[in-house]
């Protein structure tokens, strides 16, 4: 594999609308087959939906419990299709899982009020690490919207402590359209990184801790979301278009001006 060709594709898909990274990936892998393992593994994508045959539940698909073309279900421990000697969580990290899911499923509920969530972990040399993801879509309407979060973690073992690296990525999708406005779709993804030291007692402590992480960057990238680039995209948008028109606007401004001096005499 050429390391120019996987760049180029990397500063591609980058430069293409992020609603169709999906479609786009596809259309990559198709030209560049030897590509295909490496920009799964690199790119992030809204994430898909499959149903467990043994439970009737809900998973969420990604690299991380791909096998192949299988994917392993968080709740059956089990991959579809079935896979001949696929690497499997041990079970003292397979216990760790099964916890952190029903943690991230109760997680869900209170913060999405619906969607889905999948846990994954696998084991490490000097610990484990694990993937955490969430998916919430509105029903097909004249307006959709889409929030998928990824959170990759490593957890460290260090006495009694543990190091936790967390990467966690948001990709959210809005459109909406009428014949009176026309199109909108306003889409993209944000990727943070944190690392941390935390007290550990026992598996339970890596539930606790873990799970506080998500919960913090989470907020703290919606928040992002909602006033810095929401917000950014108002004053964009009524710099180019006020709603009063502009002499009222600037007279609005001259009589602020005017107060802002008298007060400075």
């Amino acid at each position: 594999m050429s390391s120019d060709q996987f760049d180029s594709a990397l500063d591609l898909l980058r430069r293409l609308p992020p609603h169709s990274t999906a479609a786009n990936l596809n259309r990559i892998c198709a030209l560049a087959p030897d590509l295909t393992e490496e920009l799964l593994s690199s790119v992030d994508q809204p994430l898909q939906t499959r149903q467990c045959k043994k439970t009737k539940r809900d998973y969420l698909l990604c690299d991380y419990n791909r096998d192949g073309d299988s994917y392993r279900s968080p709740w059956s421990n089990e991959f579809y299709p079935e896979v001949e000697d696929a690497e499997m969580p041990s079970e003292r990290v397979r216990k760790m899982e099964v916890r952190m899911g029903e943690a991230i499923d109760v997680y869900r509920e209170l913060y999405y009020e619906g969607g889905v969530s999948s846990v994954y972990f696998w084991d490490l040399d000097d610990g484990f690490a694990g993937v955490i993801l969430l998916k919430k879509t509105t029903p097909k309407s004249s307006s959709e919207g889409g929030w998928d979060s990824i959170h990759v973690f490593e957890a460290i073992d260090r006495a009694r402590n543990a190091h936790y690296k967390l990467t966690s990525t948001v990709i959210l999708r809005l459109s909406t359209g009428n014949e009176a406005l026309g199109d909108m779709d306003l889409s993209g993804n944000m990727t943070r990184q944190i690392e941390q030291d935390m007290p550990v007692h026992d598996d339970a402590s890596h539930i606790v801790n873990v799970g506080k992480l998500v919960e913090d960057m989470e907020l703290k990238m919606r928040n992002l979301l909602q006033e810095v680039y929401f917000g950014k995209a108002k004053d964009i948008v009524s710099d180019l278009r006020s709603l009063q028109p502009l002499t009222e606007a600037n007279k609005d401004k001259a009589t602020h001006q005017e107060m802002i001096n008298s007060m400075k005499r």
